[in-house]
């Protein structure tokens, strides 16, 4: 099968100098795309700005803003079996960009912001998908009340959901598992190359599933 796996922060320029980011490491992702091609699939990972060395035998796609990874995971989308969207895109960018840096001063700055292109719903409303799509969803509170909401709203098939007090900047995580049908699953606190290889298995079988269903 041909996973397409989204990993790491996107960051939108306020100048040439300074972004809007977040604290995503991209493990979670690497991992996943890591655990993918060890099960012999094909992995074509699209990652933000991270420290991390890009998977051996992926087709790797670097990318820095939202809009970025956006075409880059709608170009690729279709020709996929599984899209795993990991990343922390940014939920907001600033409306304007200033091409020369912005210089000090003692007056209080405003910066307005727009949303960014929401690539997990843009997908999830495709007519008639083949492929399986997976979202991420971290939270800081409510965590399986939050995720049962991104789950309908963006039409996903399974959200993986998680603390990202405990997620972010570690080798660890814990997750909360969501399906269409309703079921849950939770996996205890492990390293997230272990959560990695269970998550594999749960995709894999899922998208069988699916298959069999429309057969």
């Amino acid at each position: 099968m041909t996973f397409l796996i989204t990993a790491g922060p996107t960051r939108e320029p306020i100048d040439p100098v300074r972004y809007i980011s977040n604290r995503s490491s991209g493990k979670m992702g690497y991992a996943i795309a890591e655990a993918a091609l060890d099960g012999g699939n094909e992995v074509i990972l699209i990652s933000g700005p991270v420290n991390l060395p890009p998977p051996r035998n992926s087709k790797f796609i670097s990318v820095s803003t939202s809009d970025e990874m956006y075409d880059a995971a709608h170009q690729h989308a279709d020709s996929s079996d599984i899209c795993v969207l990991c990343a922390a895109v940014a939920d907001y960018k600033p409306a304007e960009v200033s091409p020369v840096k912005i210089k000090k001063s003692a007056d209080q700055v405003s910066l307005a912001l727009v949303p960014t292109r929401d690539i997990l719903e843009s997908l999830g409303r495709r007519h008639n998908r083949k492929f399986l799509l997976v979202g991420f969803a971290a939270e800081t509170d409510h965590l399986e009340a939050n995720a049962t909401k991104k789950l309908r709203e963006k039409n996903c098939d399974i959200i993986v959901a998680n603390d990202a007090c405990v997620a972010m900047e570690t080798d660890e995580n814990e997750l909360l598992i969501l399906f269409r049908d309703g079921e849950t699953k939770n996996i205890s606190r492990a390293p997230k190359t272990f959560l990695a290889r269970e998550l594999m298995k749960i995709f894999s079988n899922s998208q069988q599933k699916r298959l069999t269903k429309k057969m």
